[in-house]
């Protein structure tokens, strides 16, 4: 069972009930972690319920029909995980993924007519040939810019799939961010104060009534969200 985990081990993101099933399919290495992503065939067959058994969803996802920010796969057990765009033509569908306030990952339906869009963290900031910058982002996307004001921690929204930059939203005081992980996971809050931590700890972000290591912190917008995000409750039952 190299390839699946029992379903009482998935991690706690996962939105599927917890009985039912003894195993599950395992995401493979990729864009983002398990705790942070779900396998292609359980968001076809068990989110959206595309398909009744793993021999259906593989059927609808060996044949194209499944595109995750703008890019054709067909591996099974692809990583989707937060903020990507998951688009179906064959039925005109489109979902992006969130998380909701018990930090489960959720897909949320969106018009498909707008033009694809998603919201990348930067994690990391390095120098590469010819004086290039190059941003490193939280699904593990790499991209080169010339602005030198993008730092990590910033967001950046993204036209997809030629990741051309449309917005840029700096971690800083006053900006709004989506909380990732923790108790207030999924949760929209004004960034009060960045506290920064001389040790090996983790940087602390203070927000609208609480804290929170930098981590957690993601921000959408400075006056509204530069995607739309809307109020998410628990729907899974254990």
């Amino acid at each position: 069972m190299g390839d699946h985990m029992k379903l009482v081990a998935a991690p706690r993101s996962w939105p599927l009930p917890r009985k039912g099933r003894k195993w599950v399919m395992k995401p493979s290495p990729g864009p983002h972690s398990k705790e942070t992503s779900l396998p292609l065939l359980v968001v076809v067959r068990d989110i959206l319920h595309l398909a009744e058994n793993a021999k259906e969803a593989r059927y609808i996802i060996n044949k194209g029909n499944i595109l995750v920010d703008g890019v054709v796969r067909k591996d099974p057990k692809f990583p989707v995980g937060f903020f990507d765009v998951i688009t179906i033509p064959k039925i005109d569908a489109r979902y992006r993924v969130l998380i909701d306030h018990t930090g489960r990952l959720r897909l949320v339906s969106e018009p498909s007519s707008e033009n694809l869009t998603k919201l990348y963290r930067v994690q990391n900031k390095t120098i590469v040939k010819k004086g290039r910058i190059q941003l490193n982002l939280h699904d593990g996307t790499n991209i080169l810019v010339e602005d030198q004001n993008i730092k990590p921690g910033d967001s950046l929204l993204l036209e997809l799939p030629e990741k051309k930059i449309l917005g840029h939203v700096p971690l800083k005081q006053g900006v709004l961010a989506l909380i990732t992980g923790g108790q207030h996971a999924g949760e929209l809050s004004r960034v009060r104060e960045i506290r920064v931590i001389r040790s090996p700890m983790r940087n602390v972000v203070l927000l609208e009534g609480f804290e929170t290591v930098i981590d957690y912190v993601f921000p959408v917008g400075t006056d509204e969200p530069l995607i739309e995000i809307p109020p998410l409750k628990e729907e899974v039952s254990e």
